[in-house]
């Protein structure tokens, strides 16, 4: 890498994850060169190895956190200077998730994949993550159950994302689903390619998760798309949704303050729910684009190179004025 950077004059070094980032390291540091590091998660420490594996990520002359959560703790957990870490929040394709851009009939015909009827007037919920337990599914199938108990047939949940090999836990959601008979509300729909498409078919997406995310791009994809959120009070979501206005925020793992989340946005007026999805929308469209993503992360560069180029310019200003003083017993010779 170091050999790269030196035939292609390579100005700065951005590792984005950790393995390649030790190599990055030391390639920048052998060249002479800016290093950057982009947090993208919170990264488990359980051992001393694995801290020191990690620290990497802290080691950059300046580092990107994906969200002011990150970045904070960031600062905590590595005790850098708050100067030297600066929150990017991750971008959304806005030219794909936008609402305009989907047809009804693609909608109907998802819809009945679901198992909604063309007249199905159910509020329609969907949680877009991988299926795995801090996701918070089980957590939003014991508040569907409540709602259910108490005013069945207002409901329909759709459970979209991959075990990724989680047999264990995809077999205790569907235990769950069944033990509650609530298989007529609840659809396990498995991966979805169409993410604008599902968002569009549903009237709400929920993010229950039980520890924090990041950021949390599926919040922002719906909201994208003009679709209020119901997610967990913590990490990432407490940027992304504004409570009552794209959304509402619940404590985490906290059944019945789910339940009553989703019971108070059924009971929105048409218009208010409306209203929402286009708060929403309009907030994505101002935060989190692509170009700002990009526009922010090119700044960062600029700040870099202007950082490199300040040492090398003092060195040279130095080195143009007259000639120090040579001490008593200093030989003539410059080299020396």
């Amino acid at each position: 890498m170091a050999k790269v950077v030196r035939e292609r004059g390579v100005q700065i070094v951005h590792a984005r994850s950790r393995a390649p980032a030790w190599s990055a390291f030391a390639a920048a540091r052998m060249t002479k060169i800016p290093f950057l590091t982009t947090f993208h998660g919170i990264y488990n420490a359980r051992s001393s190895a694995k801290r020191f594996y990690n620290s990497v990520m802290a080691r950059g002359d300046l580092i990107i956190a994906n969200s002011e959560y990150t970045r904070q703790h960031v600062i905590k957990q590595y005790n850098i200077d708050p100067a030297r870490v600066i929150a990017i929040p991750r971008g959304v394709d806005l030219e794909q998730f936008d609402p305009d851009r989907i047809k009804p009939d693609d909608i109907a015909a998802l819809r009945s994949q679901w198992g909604l009827s063309p007249d199905d007037t159910r509020t329609t919920l969907i949680i877009p993550a991988r299926l795995t337990r801090w996701k918070g599914h089980l957590v939003l199938i014991e508040a569907i159950k409540q709602i259910q108990a108490k005013r069945p047939g207002v409901l329909k949940l759709v459970i979209a994302g991959d075990a990724q090999g989680r047999r264990g836990y995809h077999e205790a959601i569907v235990t769950n689903i069944e033990a509650n008979k609530l298989q007529d509300v609840v659809a396990v729909v498995g991966h979805v390619r169409q993410m604008p498409l599902a968002f569009a078919a549903s009237d709400v997406a929920v993010f229950p998760s039980i520890e924090p995310e990041a950021f949390g791009r599926g919040a922002v994809e719906a909201q994208a798309m003009g679709v209020p959120v119901i997610a967990s009070n913590l990490g990432g979501f407490t940027e992304t949704v504004v409570e009552g206005e794209t959304g509402f925020l619940v404590p985490a793992g906290n059944v019945t303050a789910l339940a009553g989340a989703i019971e108070r946005f059924i009971d929105l007026a048409p218009e208010a729910r409306a209203k929402m999805g286009h708060n929403g929308r309009d907030r994505a469209r101002a935060l989190y684009s692509k170009e700002a993503l990009q526009t922010a992360t090119l700044a960062v560069y600029q700040r870099l190179l202007r950082e490199a180029e300040a040492p090398q310019q003092n060195k040279s200003h130095r080195s143009s004025g007259a000639p120090k003083q040579r001490r008593r017993g200093e030989t003539g010779n410059d080299l020396a």
